[in-house]
């Protein structure tokens, strides 16, 4: 991927992302960074500058993305920085961090969720369509996956858009009497009644946009501190991913 290239993702990931928080006053090396990527990216919405673990750089976030910029705005690298010593991803790190922020932002009553008997020993969110075959395949599994101590939250992420059919199938789950009951059925094949409400789809879209989930790229699986899974794994892959996290290696 070039350069100029790279850079065009960044703005058009950004455009995607919610206003930026406020900053208090940039330190030099702040304002610097800031000036050096926005120079480059008139567009760009930053979310945070903040001094990175390698010496004599700043951690540029821009929406799911990290850009790392030399303290006198010279230098500009993109890629993942990795602690060698540590044997941890330290980009994948930070964005974790952010993830799991927005993530627990979403309330209860904005997630469908299907949760083992007992008290779960792991929470994962997926963002998923109603008919993408892995998604489907996923959920003919759910009972498995809560078996093994896992609960599942679903927030939705139609692959067409906040249109057409895949728009109006989720809407018609989440309008349901019973959500569960009508989400099940529909990852079987039957399509639901079309029912209209109020719902969240729009939000939950936003939302993986924001974090990252990629186009056509359901299910896009998140871990409860924010890690990003990828897409489907089953049940047994599913619980070894969530105990690895424990001790995170590059």
């Amino acid at each position: 991927m070039s350069f100029h290239v790279s850079l065009l993702r960044i703005a058009t990931l950004s455009m995607l992302c919610a206003t930026p928080l406020v900053h208090a006053a940039d330190t030099p090396a702040q304002a610097a960074a800031r000036k050096a990527l926005t120079e480059l990216v008139p567009q760009a919405k930053i979310d945070a500058i903040e001094t990175a673990p390698m010496p004599g750089f700043q951690q540029v976030i821009v929406g799911s993305q990290i850009v790392y910029v030399s303290d006198d705005g010279k230098y500009i690298l993109q890629g993942r920085l990795l602690d060698t010593l540590k044997q941890r991803d330290l980009t994948e790190a930070r964005l974790a961090l952010d993830v799991k922020k927005k993530l627990d932002a979403v309330p209860a009553n904005r997630r469908i969720v299907f949760a083992p008997a007992g008290k779960p020993q792991y929470r994962i969110t997926v963002f998923t369509d109603i008919d993408c075959g892995y998604c489907r395949k996923l959920h003919s599994q759910i009972a498995e996956y809560n078996k093994r101590g896992i609960e599942v939250d679903y927030l939705f992420y139609p692959r067409s858009g906040l249109t057409g059919e895949s728009y109006d199938k989720a809407m018609a789950v989440w309008c349901a009497k019973d959500r569960k009951a009508s989400f099940t059925a529909a990852k079987a094949g039957q399509t639901p009644p079309l029912l209209k409400c109020d719902n969240p789809i729009a939000q939950d879209f936003e939302l993986g946009n924001q974090i990252g989930v990629p186009n056509f790229g359901t299910p896009s699986i998140f871990a409860a501190d924010g890690s990003k899974l990828g897409g489907y794994l089953d049940p047994d892959q599913m619980l070894a991913r969530l105990k690895a996290l424990d001790t995170p290696t590059l």
